[in-house]
């Protein structure tokens, strides 16, 4: 059950990465915004369609293959289940519980009837064909038995919603705590979905029912917020400073290793509220810290609502969504000093508690750890990715051992006949950031933004039976630091991702580049506005105001192209996105394209960084001076 929850919490990323562009879409369209209706509507669009997306997305989170076939089959499956509840009883509304419930059932049909076959006659009707069919069938008889069955579970919820809300501080207390605590068995996405789209409900000025804090928060409902207004202090203060805090508490001797990472993952943390690399750097090394961390994000949401705070957010809690929602939220300014407070609670007790107990936070590990006769990977791309995948099945107790590979952002989820014989240690000496045991036949494996290429890897291992290295690659230990993914840099393979002047990091004119705090780089005084990818990898990010980009090579080199100094106050105007957040690219593919005349008269300079964002500890040689055509190779090594 835990395992079949966890694949539903996976699924719901899908659908919830539609989230922050409806909030933008809410926000910037509103009277106190741009006034521009054409936009609102498009953002209430999303939100007023959730349920039909949640069932599509989670169908395909469902599927073995991901396809567009279960997707079908999962709008049918909420198309039917909301018609047939209507037949049965005009006033139930199972809101997005309906879309997860069509999803979820559509997407297990597609993988029982994807290949089913027919006599010749009825051939036209088989295979994926046939799933969107028995899956109709299947949802007029769910439908059927939920008209009845539906109104007392939806009695249940509203009085579990009732009394978070009835017992105030104390109800937004125990979410937080939970919200937090749940992260690492991946199921905070289940608790958040009841909360985010569930939680009361608001009548608007043209009559329209919304329910969901979020969706409330956004239309306008005084009364929501609660439940996300405490998560602002945590991201933005409390985990940058247990940054602070693993830094100040490492080895003298590793401070400059792993100070680079903290710096980044808390300007990570504090702008977009994005805070899971924080919080993986921790978790698995400190169990201890995590249970701290979640009660103390309990306690904050305790404190804003005592405050009467009450803000929300589209994304994440985070300086981006705090400053997008400050014109709609209540007594936002509280939230600065609450945050330092906070800021200063984590600071204290992480510092204590870590050299109190030794705990062995980044930096602080013990060095006979470390395998005195390991030697990195070397080998080309595919041999080393190759003995990662080979040495990840065998510390995983063998093909044998291996029922199903699955991953999400950061992690693979592994179904095993057995996994007491996970052996932790050859995982970690072999690319692992952490390895959580979450039953008998559960399991995952923290591997980083690389994980989608080893996971492909393992799965085609596997077809073949997991075969032993042939290559001569040196497969003996090799310990990755959380600052880097083991990445292999080859000078061609990377190559200028727009014409213009090639200059050194500390030559740009801003500090934080400058100083290398972000990571190795360099600077481009681009002369046009395309923006090109220097490697082939994947998109990993775009910001949402479209001046920065980043990516992660096939290698796992992490980079980060920011274009022009201070461009984020432009808010998304002269930058034109030409890519997909999770898209395959290659060297040369457009990435950005930028009306550099509007950028220029706008912010202080165009120089664009291009930094390496997990090669802290590395530094970046210019080999090739002055001006250089895009696309030209071998104009910088990493040493």
């Amino acid at each position: 059950m835990l395992a079949f929850l966890q694949k539903i919490g996976k699924s719901l990323m899908f659908p919830i990465a539609t989230l922050p562009a409806a909030a933008l879409l809410v926000r910037l369209g509103a009277d106190d915004m741009l006034g521009w209706k054409v936009m609102a509507s498009a953002g209430d669009s999303i939100l007023g369609n959730l349920p039909l997306i949640f069932a599509i997305g989670i169908a395909m989170g469902f599927a073995f293959d991901g396809a567009g076939g279960a997707a079908l089959a999962g709008a049918v499956a909420h198309i039917v289940l909301t018609g047939v509840l209507k037949s049965v009883n005009e006033d139930i509304n199972m809101n997005v519980f309906g879309g997860v419930i069509a999803g979820v059932i559509a997407g297990l049909l597609y993988n029982k009837f994807y290949n089913v076959k027919f006599p010749e006659w009825l051939s036209f009707f088989g295979g994926r064909r046939f799933v969107p069919i028995i899956t109709a069938v299947v949802m007029m008889l769910i439908g059927w038995v939920f008209g009845y069955v539906w109104p007392p579970v939806q009695g249940w919820i509203d009085s579990a919603g009732n009394w978070a809300i009835d017992n105030g501080s104390i109800g937004v207390g125990v979410y937080g705590f939970l919200n937090r605590l749940l992260i690492p068995v991946g199921l905070h996405h289940v608790i958040n979905t009841v909360v985010w789209f569930d939680f009361g409900s608001f009548t608007t000025a043209d009559g329209t029912v919304v329910k969901g804090e979020i969706n409330r928060f956004l239309k306008g409902d005084p009364t929501a917020g609660p439940f996300l207004s405490g998560f602002f202090p945590i991201m933005m203060f409390g985990l940058p400073a247990a940054c602070l805090a693993m830094y100040m508490a490492a080895k003298k001797e590793k401070k400059a290793i792993v100070g680079g990472m903290f710096v980044s993952i808390a300007l990570t943390a504090f702008i977009t509220g994005v805070t899971e690399p924080i919080e993986f750097s921790f978790m698995f090394l400190s169990p201890v810290l995590y249970v701290v961390h979640a009660v103390l994000t309990g306690l904050s949401l305790m404190a804003a609502n005592w405050l009467g705070i009450h803000d929300g957010f589209g994304f994440s809690a985070g300086l981006i969504d705090y400053i997008l929602n400050f014109g709609i939220a209540q007594k936002p300014l509280l939230l600065i000093p609450l945050g330092l407070v906070v800021g200063a609670i984590y600071f204290v007790i992480f510092y204590f508690l870590i050299i109190k107990l030794d705990l062995k936070t980044p930096g602080r590990e013990d060095d006979d750890e470390e395998d005195e006769d390991g030697a990195p990977l070397v080998g080309s791309t595919d041999e080393v990715l190759d003995a990662k995948a080979y040495h990840t099945i065998e510390g995983l107790g063998g093909k044998e051992n291996i029922k199903h590979v699955d991953y999400c952002t950061t992690r693979l989820r592994l179904t095993l006949n057995d996994s007491s014989v996970v052996d932790e240690k050859k995982l970690k000496k072999y690319g692992a950031r952490g390895v959580m045991k979450i039953s008998k036949t559960n399991a995952q494996v923290i591997i980083g933004t690389s994980v989608e290429f080893l996971a492909e890897a393992m799965k085609s291992r596997l077809k073949a039976g997991n075969p032993p290295l042939t290559s001569e690659v040196n497969a003996e230990a090799v310990q990755e630091e959380m600052t880097s993914d083991g990445t292999e840099f080859i000078p061609n393979d990377f190559v200028m991702p727009v014409t213009g002047d090639l200059i050194p990091l500390n030559e740009i004119p801003d500090q934080a580049f400058a100083s290398g705090a972000m990571g190795p780089g360099f600077g481009i005084n681009i002369e046009n506005g395309e923006i090109k990818s220097p490697v082939d990898g994947k998109v990993m990010m775009i910001f949402p105001t479209k001046h920065a980009i980043g990516i992660v090579s096939d290698t796992g080199l992490e980079i980060l192209i920011h274009i022009g100094l201070d461009t984020v106050k432009l808010n998304g105007e002269g930058f034109e996105t030409l890519v997909e957040t999770s898209q395959l690219i290659q060297r040369g593919d457009p990435l950005i394209k930028v009306d550099l005349n509007y950028v220029a008269g706008k912010v202080p300079s165009t120089i664009t960084p291009v930094v390496l964002t997990n090669a802290h500890g590395k530094n970046v040689e210019i080999l090739k001076s002055g001006r250089q055509e895009a696309g030209t190779e071998g104009i910088i090594d990493l040493r």
